[in-house]
């Protein structure tokens, strides 16, 4: 197992009705930027408990915060957080407005040029603890983890940028199932295979003993195959929608990511596929993660053919045999719940293909996974692969 630091600071509070502990959440004192998405928070009630809950505070509210979230909405937000004095904010949506509202909480009193933020990676952004505005989330969709991690992806000039800082993790992060049963069978689809993804991404790569970090990832796995069929049928299933919540929190809040190696190729890839051609996050993550294998099964196999017997109970074949069977019952997986995984059935020309190659070009991107030997040639046969 690597060396490694583990802190998480964040406060979950899961279950059904806890919109009341708001209360007793947010400083009474506090001065609260409400931040939300497209509006289904309006349309169903949400927000109007949320305000309820927070009571005599002073409240103002910023949403219209879009998929993919743009540095032009976020800082009209933090012109009118500057504007307000705001002094907490509370995002009330699914994993944009969450990573949205982290990059609004470090560019509000950031004395520098704010797009400067944007070029650290997932290095920690130049921002004193003390300039960065406390947050609290209430989770609406299941998908990213960001309710309990301190990353945000932020978009930018056609591109996406992750942005990092310890004292972004959210003060309190709730989680009410409940909150999750109006989204569109799409959005839970997307859902369950980007917190798939997240772990494979954590766990994929070469062994290092770290058996906790290990069973733990393969349990959110199988979790995940086996109800995520079910919440997707079963939008009202309360205990579905609960194993589908927690996991993706799980998939993404630093426990399984601890002491190992980890590999971002596919997300590296899918976020040029999402600036470029407008596809769903998840929905990218599907076409490129079996490619990638494909490409990698040689310097992925040892952890490769363990996914294939512990998480999918493949013994039988020689090793090539046990890696590819693991693959396909991949990509059928992602395919039962509802999402493509051929760039050609998004309506990705092969020739488009060399314009995600110049974007990772321009972005850095060339030198990916946890060998940091994925070059633009690579990159380029994966996504060939993929089409």
């Amino acid at each position: 197992m690597l060396n490694f630091n583990y802190r998480n600071p964040t406060h979950v509070v899961f279950g059904k009705d806890r919109i009341a502990e708001l209360d007793q959440l947010v400083p009474a004192n506090a001065k609260v930027l409400i931040t939300y998405g497209g509006g289904s928070v309006v349309r169903f009630g949400t927000l109007d408990k949320v305000k309820a809950a927070l009571g005599k505070r002073t409240v103002i509210e910023f949403g219209g915060i879009e998929a993919n979230p743009k540095y032009d909405t976020l800082m009209q937000a933090v012109e009118v957080a500057r504007k307000q004095n705001i002094d907490f904010i509370l995002a009330v949506g699914g994993g944009s407005v969450m990573d949205g509202s982290k990059f609004i909480a470090l560019a509000t009193q950031f004395d520098g040029d704010t797009t400067s933020l944007l070029h650290h990676g997932f290095a920690p952004v130049p921002v004193a603890e003390d300039k960065v505005i406390p947050l609290g989330v209430i989770a609406t969709l299941p998908a990213t983890g960001s309710e309990m991690n301190a990353f945000a992806v932020v978009s930018y000039q056609g591109g996406k940028f992750p942005v990092n800082h310890p004292n972004v993790y959210p003060t309190f992060a709730m989680l009410d199932p409940e909150l999750t049963f109006s989204l569109p069978q799409i959005q839970v689809a997307n859902g369950v295979v980007d917190a798939f993804v997240h772990v494979l991404e954590q766990y994929a790569t070469y062994p290092v003993d770290a058996r906790v970090q290990d069973r733990t990832a393969e349990g959110i796995m199988r979790t995940l195959i086996e109800i995520g069929p079910i919440t997707i049928a079963e939008p009202t299933n309360y205990e579905a929608r609960a194993n589908l919540m927690w996991s993706a929190t799980s998939a993404l809040n630093g426990m399984i990511g601890v002491g190992v190696p980890f590999d971002w190729t596919t997300h590296m890839i899918g976020h040029e596929l999402t600036a470029i051609f407008n596809i769903d996050h998840a929905q990218t993550l599907a076409v490129v993660l079996p490619s990638v294998w494909r490409v990698l099964k040689t310097q992925k196999q040892a952890k490769l053919l363990q996914y294939a017997e512990r998480v999918w109970d493949i013994t039988a074949g020689d090793d090539d045999s046990r890696v590819e069977q693991a693959i396909v019952k991949t990509e059928a997986f992602f395919q039962q719940v509802g999402l493509k995984t051929r760039l050609r059935d998004h309506g990705v020309e092969k020739a488009q293909i060399e314009t995600v190659i110049n974007a990772l070009e321009a972005h850095g991107m060339t030198a990916l996974s946890e060998t940091g030997k994925v070059d633009l040639a690579m990159s380029r046969k994966i996504l060939e692969m993929a089409w």
